[in-house]
């Protein structure tokens, strides 16, 4: 791909104009040196902001746009953007020094590998996301690449046929009239009629697109989704000092009112096959504890909802973690990298996290106990902030939305008893309005888990300085007398409006690209299971020095086996591709070019060295003499290593 060709950009201050070349690739906090050299030397860089006009534009403080690409915000060749700042108050005719403090670099003194150090800020207790919702991008729809699968929807019409009325059409057969004329995706009417409880994202996409885009009225088109922000919103054009000093009615967050989300961004699980699920729950029935995994598959559509996405499940890895009685805690994982880019390779991506909640009822027939029934809850607070959290880091990028990204596809599962006593899974989704409440601090999880706690604005950093701001917080339920009002949700509120159902199931015939899962699940020491070189030569037919290539070839369709000899590094990267690829497709053809590479024969050459071995044959049994009569040839072994020194 050939390297972007550089671009001239006019600046303009209250001390005159200058011009820079830059690179569209460049990211903004790199034109800070350049831009503090043709200002005056007591100029404030924590304070240097851009704007695309010199009044009433968009101002931007360049240490807010950390990671944004010159090319991203639409700039070309020859545009101008406006510069403000402020000057250092002056002490005996020189600026003030700052104080000798990573938080306070001066213009470009502080440098690390030639990029100047922007200024540093005091971090709320939960960190902010690294590019601020409320920095909207330009022409959106030309930049931001979302998936395959949302292009492909964004092309149908999503219109729902419907036939030719018998009793009320008067028309003939290709006709058409207002009972039979196909309905819009969104139809309340067919969601009621077919149990569909949420809109799909694409439904509720052409929803919302249909009223705030009207090509009658020939106005410009305006991205119709946008995230909710509950954050004080930084740079406040009011010229007050930023928050925690100063807060204005333009910066302050709205009022929240909480209403159940109509729309979820993935409408269905689909595990490829059931013994993804029974071996991931085989870990509870050897120990008793509980246990968490993240989901690794690809999204397709699901056509028994209107434009609808579904989720399938080709594998469960289980990270690093400390597993109890009455929950888990996930430690540090290390290789997750690694593993996604196994999945990378595997056509796969990470798509969702699995947790059980399993207690024996002691029954001794194999039931559990039913936790969650119509008289408890369905999900705990600390389940769905958990969620929360997970989707924040996997954002879903859209072209329809003002700032490139909107909700998130990661879905979360839990395994647990149902009212027979069976084990069931569901699968559910935080909200959106949830996700963003946990980014802003405003909730978290209670003991009772049918409610979630609203934060007090009692938090303070280790300068005494508040780091959050708690709006209103309302939400609107049916009284005892059928009526909808609204209430205070402090102290707390029913956990319910901050998360969505998914449905979930399994296909009818178990088609998973990993058909031969039966090498040991990682991180399972505790119960007795390792992932051992031994157990690679068992499983790739290896021993001694006897090899089967082809039984190697089918056996290599187990994601689990595949991140383990991604872990040893023996295979270069051109040669894993090829392993995940064949993992994948199953070709004979291509394993077969796979057993000729160097890295598979080096890798034979291993675990025939310290793989597999043969058994050996048995000892004779040797007549002991006594009434006794034969003893096993293993005792006799004993004896002689009993008598044997070490020395």
């Amino acid at each position: 791909m050939s390297a972007s060709k550089p671009i001239l950009l006019r600046f303009e201050s209250k001390n005159g104009q200058f011009r820079l070349t830059v690179d569209p690739a460049d990211k903004f906090p790199t034109l800070l040196s350049k831009i503090l050299d043709n200002l005056p030397s007591n100029a404030d860089s924590r304070t240097l902001t851009l704007s695309n006009k010199a009044h009433g534009g968009e101002d931007r403080l360049l240490s807010s746009l950390k990671g944004v690409a010159i090319e991203r915000v639409g700039l070309k060749h020859g545009d101008k953007l406006f510069i403000k700042y402020t000057e250092q108050p002056q002490i005996n005719g020189n600026s003030a020094a700052p104080t000798a403090s990573a938080s306070q670099p001066h213009n470009s003194s502080n440098r690390l590998n030639e990029v100047p150090i922007l200024p540093t800020e005091d971090m709320p207790v939960a960190p902010l996301p690294q590019s601020s919702p409320i920095a909207t991008i330009k022409n959106p729809w030309e930049i931001v690449q979302q998936s395959a699968l949302d292009d492909r929807l964004d092309k149908k019409d999503g219109k729902i046929p419907r036939p030719r009325d018998q009793k009320m059409c008067r028309h003939g057969p290709k006709g058409m009239c207002d009972y039979c004329m196909p309905l819009e995706p969104y139809s309340q009417k067919y969601l009621e009629e077919k149990k569909i409880k949420h809109l799909s994202f694409h439904s509720y996409l052409r929803k919302i697109n249909s009223a705030t885009n009207k090509p009658e009225l020939k106005s410009s088109y305006m991205p119709p989704l946008s995230e909710p922000y509950y954050r004080v919103k930084p740079n406040c054009p009011s010229g007050h000092p930023q928050w925690p000093d100063g807060i204005c009615t333009k910066c302050q967050p709205s009022a929240i009112t909480l209403q159940p989300q109509p729309f979820r961004m993935v409408d269905h699980v689909e595990f490829a096959s059931p013994t993804l699920i029974d071996s991931f729950i085989n870990f509870w029935r050897l120990s008793g504890a509980q246990r968490i995994g993240y989901l690794y598959g690809h999204y397709e559509e699901y056509t028994p909802v209107p434009l609808g996405i579904k989720a399938v499940v080709e594998a469960i890895y289980e990270p690093s973690q400390v597993d109890e009685i009455d929950g888990c805690t996930e430690g540090e994982w290390e290789n997750e990298k690694d593993v996604d880019e196994v999945a990378r390779l595997c056509g796969l991506q990470k798509v969702g996290v699995i947790f059980t909640d399993l207690s024996d009822a002691g029954a001794g027939n194999g039931t559990v106990v039913c936790k969650r029934h119509i008289d408890s809850y369905y999900l705990s607070s600390l389940e769905v902030v958990f969620s929360a959290r997970l989707q924040a880091r996997n954002p879903k990028p859209t072209k329809w939305s003002d700032i490139g990204r909107f909700g998130s596809n990661f879905v979360s599962c839990v395994v647990s008893g149902d009212e027979n006593g069976g084990i069931a899974i569901s699968a559910f989704q935080a909200s959106n309005s949830a996700v963003e409440m946990v980014r802003a601090d405003i909730i978290e999880p209670s003991a009772d888990p049918t409610v979630m706690l609203v934060q007090s604005d009692e938090g303070h950093d280790s300068s005494g300085k508040r780091t959050r701001y708690i709006p209103e917080v309302f939400y609107r339920r049916i009284n005892e007398y059928g009526a909808s009002v609204q209430e205070n949700a402090r102290p707390n509120f029913p956990v319910e409006y901050l998360y969505v159902t998914l449905t979930h199931g399994f296909p009818n015939e178990a088609a998973g690209i990993f058909n031969a899962s039966d090498f040991p699940i990682e991180n399972r020491e505790v119960i007795g299971e390792g992932q051992e070189l031994r157990t690679v030569a068992k499983k790739l037919g290896v021993s001694g020095t006897k090899t089967n290539g082809e039984n190697g070839i089918k056996s290599i369709a187990d994601f689990h086996l595949l991140c383990f000899l991604h872990g040893m590094g023996i295979l270069s990267k051109e040669e894993e591709s090829l392993l995940c690829h064949v993992a994948r497709s199953h070709d004979i053809a291509e394993g077969f070019q796979l057993l000729n590479t160097p890295g598979w024969a080096t890798l034979l050459a291993i675990l025939q060295e310290t793989g597999e071995r043969p058994s050996k044959r048995p000892s004779p049994a040797v007549f002991n003499g006594d009434r006794e009569g034969y003893f096993d040839g293993s005792e006799q072994l004993t004896k002689r290593f009993k008598g044997a020194s070490l020395r």
